[in-house]
């Protein structure tokens, strides 16, 4: 009995059954304690998302939004420029004014172009004793002279007409200096002059020409005598209604100090770098 029933014990101990899921779920069921893990898993990949720091999306300029900024932008340069225009011209119309101390020197240069204005301060330095000559540069003669010439009609040149006017004005045609050299640029003068002063051994010069034409000729001269103890300064004309604190308001010298710094640009780049 004890046999019987002990064996029959035996017999009925059978191992859990393990039920295949994989038909009803369509695939391998997972255990219990992947579920867990997988569980943890995604509590922990959560909990990261909700921890990331949000990123500000990159701001992309549109057509429109270009445009507004470009408004913007006129905007603020007119108003600048219309709150500071005086003073930035003002500078602008000073800077190229060059005007030094004047002592007596060997020789007076007048620059050629506006005889008139510069022939008068000439002779006014002149008489005014600051030096016992005058320096004319000889202009290229214009187009068409030979052919002028041809036919029997003298045209006079414009250093003709500048000792005319400085005789009139009391200086003597001894003192009027020229060479038969022709220049027709600030530079060409410069390099004419220069021959004529290292020739005659003078030393000092009086530069006279226009007041917006000052610094151009002077840093001109400043190039051309670099390697020559020269003295130069610069006297500009007196005799003129340009004013560095309302030039813009005149047409004529707006042009020309617009075309003065076109020129003084162009001389920077090509002599004197």
């Amino acid at each position: 009995m004890n046999a019987s029933m002990s064996g029959f014990n035996m017999g009925s101990e059978k191992k859990p059954h393990n039920v295949d899921l994989s038909k009803w779920l369509g695939g391998k069921a997972p255990v219990e304690e992947e579920r867990d893990n997988s569980d943890e898993e995604a509590g922990r990949t959560e909990y990261h998302l909700d921890n990331r720091p949000i990123e500000p999306e990159k701001t992309r300029f549109t057509g429109p939004n270009l445009f507004k900024w470009a408004i913007f932008l006129v905007l603020i340069i007119y108003t600048l420029i219309s709150y500071f225009h005086a003073p930035i011209l003002k500078s602008a119309g000073s800077y190229l004014v060059v005007k030094h101390s004047l002592k007596k020197a060997d020789v007076i240069v007048c620059l050629m172009g506006g005889p008139v204005e510069r022939g008068l301060e000439a002779a006014d330095l002149y008489k005014m004793g600051l030096a016992p000559y005058i320096f004319l540069c000889r202009e290229k003669p214009p187009d068409g002279i030979e052919t002028l010439n041809e036919r029997g009609v003298s045209f006079p040149e414009a250093r003709a007409l500048l000792i005319m006017m400085l005789e009139k004005l009391g200086v003597p045609g001894s003192a009027c200096l020229t060479s038969d050299n022709f220049a027709d640029s600030t530079m060409g003068e410069a390099k004419v002059i220069g021959d004529f002063v290292r020739e005659k051994g003078f030393r000092s010069l009086i530069i006279v020409t226009s007041p917006t034409h000052t610094r151009r000729a002077w840093l001109t001269f400043e190039n051309v005598f670099e390697k020559n103890d020269i003295e130069i300064m610069m006297a500009p004309s007196r005799h003129t209604k340009f004013k560095p604190d309302d030039w813009w308001k005149t047409r004529r010298y707006a042009k020309d100090v617009i075309v003065e710094y076109q020129k003084l640009i162009y001389y920077t780049f090509k002599y004197f770098w």
